[in-house]
């Protein structure tokens, strides 16, 4: 608890992934400080569109969506890609997590943001909004 400043020692026995994945180190000798966590709810919205035929790329997306969320987006993750049969158009499914570290975030600051993010994928990335 001393080494990484850890508050709780009920800590170690979480199954917490933003718990677990601070002490994930490429090197063993690395030096880690815990970075506490919230203890508020988060609020998930998913968000799907199809893709454009040129070039597009996951990565473009996340780092959309945390430029227009900032520290409110915990994460953002892939959950679903699918191919229409016919078009043969590419969808993806997106889950993004918010969560305020100091407050309980509403479903309404959310979904301001929420809808920042659906408008500047469409402007900026080209993609077709299926919201």
């Amino acid at each position: 608890m001393i080494l990484y400043d850890i508050p709780d020692i009920r800590l170690f026995w979480s199954e917490d992934e933003r718990f677990l994945k601070q002490f994930i180190v490429p090197h063993i000798w690395q030096k880690i400080k815990f970075q506490p966590l919230s203890r508020y709810p988060p609020l998930i919205n998913d968000i799907s569109f199809w893709l454009p035929s040129e070039k597009y790329s996951k990565n473009d997306f996340y780092d959309l969506a945390r430029t227009v969320g900032g520290d409110l987006i915990e994460k953002v993750v892939l959950v679903d890609e699918f191919t229409h049969p016919k078009t043969k158009k590419v969808s993806h499914c997106y889950r993004i997590v918010y969560r305020h570290p100091e407050r309980t975030l509403t479903q309404a600051e959310v979904h301001r943001i929420h809808q920042a993010i659906e408008e500047s994928a469409v402007r900026e990335l080209g993609v077709e909004g299926r919201f």
